[in-house]
């Protein structure tokens, strides 16, 4: 029999996750045997817990998802360039007992936009939230050649921290400038999208060409969504960067990168 890789997600909440099951569909695919479970840590048990599952010699990854992205950036082993500069890891890869740190958050947002025949080169984009999900998605939004970013926030101070940190890749503001109006696409990264009713930004103006992304997602349709649909039919959450994403923590533990259009439309159809 052929030997099982250990791997898992790290986060708390993570009942909701769907890793577990978009990684075992990538296992079958590509016949690789897998054990890939959830794993709910408390923060102060964090450091402790990575040690002791790469203990085993089995382990080869683990996801990391919130709120630990921060803190698996502080882990002892590589990290690369764009994990090193956003200070998040979601990809962690034991190869000979040395551990290797990535985010492919952002990679996974572009490929699936990208797969929608939706390219961001020469665009004016409008992004909402300055959270982790946001500065991932940022670093690789910056060197689309976009026209202009504009980045807004509940708390300006973060928007400002996150506007100067990308300023020196990319043209992007923090106010609502009318002459740009409509935006060409509006990304959500704020939790205003995922809970309650969505209310947009003052002097916000949109239309039916305007693409609209979530980077929450949900097997029910997210409040921003419903609200985006009003003015588009070019709405999309977050579950394609989910399995884009996946696909490529998979690809850097197996090197090989697995199909993500059959895992897509499988998750697609337990909506309906």
């Amino acid at each position: 029999m052929s030997k099982k890789f250990k791997l898992g997600v790290v986060g708390h909440p993570i009942e909701h996750s769907l890793s577990p099951y978009i990684h075992s569909r990538f296992s079958k695919n590509e016949n690789i045997n897998i054990e890939y479970l959830p794993y709910k840590v408390e923060e102060y048990n964090f450091d402790n817990f990575i040690k002791e599952f790469f203990s085993d010699k089995n382990a080869k990854g683990l996801n990391i998802t919130l709120p630990y992205k921060k803190n698996a950036a502080s882990i002892n082993g590589n990290i690369s360039s764009e994990a090193k500069y956003i200070n998040a890891v979601n990809t962690i890869v034991n190869s000979n007992n040395e551990l290797s740190l990535f985010s492919t958050d952002g990679k996974g947002f572009i490929n699936d936009i990208n797969s929608r025949g939706f390219n961001l080169e020469n665009k004016s984009v409008l992004i909402l939230g300055a959270g982790a999900a946001v500065e991932s998605v940022l670093y690789r939004v910056a060197r689309c050649n976009t026209k202009d970013i504009t980045l807004l926030n509940r708390t300006e101070e973060n928007a400002s921290r996150l506007i100067r940190k990308f300023s020196n890749m990319a043209k992007i503001e923090n106010e609502i400038n009318v002459k740009k109006n409509p935006y060409d696409v509006v990304i959500n990264g704020s939790s205003a999208g995922l809970t309650g009713k969505f209310v947009p930004a003052d002097g916000l103006l949109l239309n039916s060409k305007t693409y609209f992304y979530d980077l929450n997602y949900s097997l029910a349709e997210t409040p921003f969504c419903k609200w985006a649909r009003e003015s588009s039919k070019n709405v999309f959450d977050g579950l394609g960067m989910l399995v884009f994403q996946a696909a490529y923590s998979f690809e850097k533990w197996f090197n090989v990168l697995p199909n993500t259009k059959s895992v897509i439309k499988e998750l697609e159809d337990m909506r309906e």
